[in-house]
């Protein structure tokens, strides 16, 4: 989304470095894994408990990342039995290496129903041939037929970097109390930029495990897929932003999936909230020129062009896009028409 200044927040520890580990609250555990993408590391958390510990989030499954892994378990208190792994939510930087922990440390893997299952069904989709839906679905936001080509080749990858998946689970639910530690941690559910996203509050210590529902220098993605295309995460999104500003005090000191951990919750999440405002009256600006399709709306959105030869960028551009376009068709403002060759046209209602 396009940026607006950012809040004034404070950071209490500098960068980690990768593949080592640093104490950021009693029992609490700050480990930084290198990413191969243009986000180029993931937070992972282990929380001492009794003669163990557990692990929230696992980075990606890799031959580098479990290089890594037996490394860091190798002496210190990851040397410990590992008694459990808990995941934030299904994207492979944070589910990457819950199976492969699961059943080296014979252990269970603890997450919401929905991430659980919609990874399983995802994993199962590797090296399946592209659906037709999902080529009408970009060809309906106006991708150029190399591009829609470069998603039919890669389609299915998203298994790649995840080990399976063990066929059971223990289910996080919204405010359940798990004893992590010796102190109380409660699920918070969130959604939008993905279905049942788990973050973890400890009220004692005054930590919150954000996974990517609250970042401090990014904003998470928030996309629509081809499996729902009228799905509105925006709205789940900020209903999410409301909810964690309601059930959790501005004093705690935040631990995300990515960059630094950082006080200053609640002016951040009125930041994401104010900058994604700031992009839907954009969006909404240039739609008043003239009607325009979802490929026509990345300047407006993004502050500038999304090149078709970028797959990656296009796609999750294409996502957060749409979600805007569904936010706003939802409350009545924006309508949505088909021509004959199924590319959508999105035009403005008027007043």
């Amino acid at each position: 989304m396009s940026q607006t200044a950012a809040p004034v927040l404070s950071y209490p520890f500098e960068p980690l470095q990768p593949r080592t580990s640093q104490e950021v609250a009693p029992g609490v555990h700050w480990i930084r894994l290198p990413l191969p993408f243009r986000l180029d590391h993931i937070n992972v958390w282990a929380i001492e408990d009794g003669a163990g510990w557990v692990l929230v989030d696992t980075g990606l499954n890799s031959p580098q990342s479990v290089a890594d892994w037996l490394a860091l378990m190798a002496d210190g208190p990851l040397a410990r039995p590992l008694k459990g792994v808990y995941v934030t939510h299904m994207h492979p930087d944070h589910i990457g290496l819950a199976g492969w922990f699961a059943r080296r440390a014979c252990v269970p893997l603890h997450m919401s129903r929905t991430e659980y299952l919609t990874c399983r069904v995802l994993h199962a989709d590797t090296s399946r041939e592209a659906p037709p839906e999902g080529v009408k679905f970009h060809q309906a936001a106006g991708w150029p037929e190399a591009a829609i080509d470069s998603y039919r080749s890669r389609f299915g990858s998203f298994g790649k970097f995840i080990h399976a998946l063990p066929d059971s689970y223990r289910r996080l639910q919204e405010g359940q109390c798990l004893q992590l530690g010796g102190h109380d941690w409660r699920v918070i559910v969130t959604a939008g930029h993905s279905p049942e996203h788990v973050s973890l509050y400890c009220p004692d210590l005054g930590v919150l495990i954000a996974g990517d529902q609250v970042l401090p220098r990014i904003s998470s993605n928030v996309s629509v897929y081809a499996n729902e295309p009228l799905a509105n995460p925006l709205q789940d999104w900020f209903d999410s932003l409301e909810k964690m500003q309601r059930l959790v005090p501005d004093s705690v000191l935040v631990l995300p999936a990515h960059n630094e951990p950082f006080h200053g919750l609640h002016a951040r999440l009125a930041h994401l909230r104010a900058s994604q405002e700031r992009a839907l009256t954009a969006l909404q600006e240039q739609m008043a020129q003239g009607r325009l399709r979802i490929v026509d709306s990345f300047v407006a959105l993004f502050g500038r062009p999304i090149s078709t030869d970028d797959f990656s960028q296009l796609g999750l551009a294409t996502g957060e896009a749409m979600a805007c376009m569904n936010y706003l068709m939802a409350q009545g403002r924006v309508s949505r028409q088909l021509d004959e060759a199924g590319v959508a046209w999105y035009s403005l209602n008027r007043a």
